[in-house]
């Protein structure tokens, strides 16, 4: 003999899991425009600066980063779909060296106009991904506190 047991307020608990993706992009998407713009703020800040140029091209963007930028990686499949993508970049067409002086240059002879010169190479001068690495474990706590939020906010509404 089969038992029949029913849900009290069933309909409302599936009304409220129906908003909760809505609710939690829009939490998660406002937590990763602030840490972006964290990692952002530091990299300009380590950045070494000459002309300017490379401070000017280090940014965020939802999607796909500006042609010939160097990224600190890209969310391959996000749960909530591709509208959460975000892109840390540094280099642009006019900083387009952004990676030279990330990661530095090996010493190395040199071709056209000066061939057969020598370079001495330049030392590396990281600004990007420390900046990154500095704010990794705040940029997933407050992803994480994001969903707590959204998921309060429904459950309570």
């Amino acid at each position: 003999m089969a038992r029949r047991t029913t849900i009290l307020g069933l309909a409302k608990l599936e009304r409220k899991l129906k908003r909760l993706p809505k609710v939690a992009e829009a939490e998660i998407r406002a937590a990763m425009e602030a840490v972006a713009d964290e990692i952002v703020r530091l990299a300009r800040s380590l950045a070494p600066e000459d002309d300017g140029a490379l401070r000017a091209s280090i940014g965020w963007t939802w999607g796909a980063p500006p042609r010939g930028s160097i990224t600190l990686g890209k969310v391959a499949r996000s749960a909530l779909g591709k509208g959460l993508t975000i892109t840390v970049y540094a280099g642009n067409s006019e900083a387009f060296y952004a990676r030279w002086v990330e990661f530095g240059t090996a010493p190395h002879i040199v071709g056209g106009l000066f061939a057969g010169s020598q370079h001495p190479g330049t030392r590396a001068q990281p600004f990007f991904y420390p900046s990154f690495r500095a704010n990794r474990k705040r940029a997933k706590s407050r992803i994480r506190k994001a969903m707590r939020n959204a998921a309060r906010k429904v459950s309570t509404s």
